[in-house]
């Protein structure tokens, strides 16, 4: 499928500030057999004083970023066109009782490596609650696929899609706890989980094409970032993305922008700004098949 991507982000201040710099994570990731970026763009209002291209140590792409000082609107628009593949899920994961001794003969540390998905986070903690649930969630599967989509149905049956019960800091013990939350307290709840059982897991941001209920107009804007779980199910199968929010293995409508840990390792914006006044923003995306 191909898709022409627009996002824009917009900020108001209510001071003029003082300066800021920040990282931007928001250009789709060319992924070999699962998606080809064909062009990509970003733009950015007002120009920035100093501003550089790396790729981080997962790979992600990421622009580096200085304002000047002075300024009381910032717009950033991120356009691509990506081809996104189809793909059929392995047929070849590892059982759970397996993976100890298959991640033991797995001696790289390379960043896609599983080891780097396994340990606690700084924003996934080890939480006994998750664990249990994922447990208990999962039983009577023993391969990582089928874990895998039991426990992200299980979540998605059990959590209320809320996006008024969160902040993008909100520790995924507490969005369980309330079971409430959005896609990004979904993926952290679900990876808290999967690690609990010993089971490699990442998080990914990226595009989510959505569709308008039938007989009804596409709105302008109206798709989404979005965020899901990346799982590691062995040394032939790779890695499986997977999307609790919406009780489905990834597929042609969702587009890769980066992937960690956790949050903290691929947030869009990111960074410091130097401002005494409140602020306000406004996110849009379109992604158009085409």
């Amino acid at each position: 499928m191909l898709y022409d991507i627009k996002l824009v982000i917009h900020y108001d201040y209510a001071t003029p500030a003082g300066g800021g710099r920040h990282l931007l994570r928001l250009l789709p990731a060319h992924l070999p057999g699962r998606q080809t970026v064909r062009s990509a763009a970003l733009t950015i209002t007002p120009a920035p004083a100093e501003r550089n291209n790396f790729t981080d140590f997962f790979g992600n792409a990421v622009t580096e970023l200085s304002l000047p000082p002075g300024h009381d609107k910032v717009e950033f628009i991120a356009r691509a066109v990506v081809d996104r593949h189809s793909q059929v899920l392995p047929l070849d994961d590892v059982a759970l009782a397996d993976l100890p001794a298959v991640l033991a003969e797995e001696r790289s540390i390379a960043r896609d490596m599983p080891h780097h998905f396994l340990p606690p986070s700084s924003r996934i903690p080890p939480d006994a609650a998750i664990t249990a649930f994922a447990r208990a969630a999962v039983a009577g599967q023993d391969r990582l696929m089928a874990m895998t989509e039991a426990l992200g149905r299980a979540l998605h049956t059990t959590l209320t899609f809320d996006p008024t019960a969160t902040t993008v800091d909100t520790p995924p013990s507490e969005a369980f706890a309330n079971r409430t939350g959005v896609c990004q307290d979904f993926a952290q709840i679900m990876i808290a989980g999967l690690r609990g059982m010993g089971v490699p897991a990442g998080y990914v941001s990226g595009y989510l094409r959505t569709l308008p209920p039938p007989g009804q107009p596409r709105l302008e804007g109206a798709d989404a970032m979005h965020a899901w779980v990346r799982v590691w199910a062995g040394p032939r199968a790779g890695w499986i993305d997977y999307d609790p929010t919406n009780a489905c293995f990834a597929g042609e409508d969702h587009v890769t922008v980066a992937h960690g840990r956790d949050y903290g390792d691929v947030a869009p914006v990111a960074g410091v700004l130097r401002i005494a006044g409140g602020q306000s923003s406004s996110q849009a995306v379109d992604m158009v098949a085409i």
